[in-house]
């Protein structure tokens, strides 16, 4: 993670993703299949951006 590492909030990251559902996304988190984010104390989840191009890079990988 660099210093001016973007955090991205869950709308972020389904935009990116074009049209996964919000349900989808959360059930990825539950099987350990979503990118490793952290949850902030008012409940909402930050995924920095490498962590979020990390995933999708071994997505493509294992394909």
């Amino acid at each position: 993670m660099s210093k001016r590492d973007e955090l991205m909030t869950v709308p972020e990251i389904l935009a990116e993703l074009g049209g996964v559902s919000r349900r989808t996304f959360y059930r990825w988190r539950e099987l350990g299949h979503a990118p490793r984010g952290f949850k902030l104390p008012n409940g909402e989840i930050r995924i920095y951006r490498s962590e979020f191009l990390a995933w999708l890079e071994s997505l493509r990988e294992a394909a």
